[in-house]
């Protein structure tokens, strides 16, 4: 099972789903999408860009 994340601008959700269709959705590649999610990006962009927070599995 893929992960899920779940993508924001600002405090805005835009989409739920896995890092390939997210980035179709950006129209972007996979790994720019899995960029979104880094502190490195966090560090370099405002508050009201896009991030991507991964959504954690429920325990069975």
């Amino acid at each position: 099972m893929e992960l899920e994340y779940a993508l924001y601008q600002g405090d805005t959700l835009l989409k739920i789903g896995t890092a390939d269709e997210l980035a179709a959705f950006q129209q972007v590649k996979r790994k720019t999408i899995l960029f979104y999610a880094t502190p490195a990006y966090r560090k370099r962009t405002s508050e009201k860009s896009l991030r991507m927070i991964r959504l954690k599995e429920e325990e069975r």
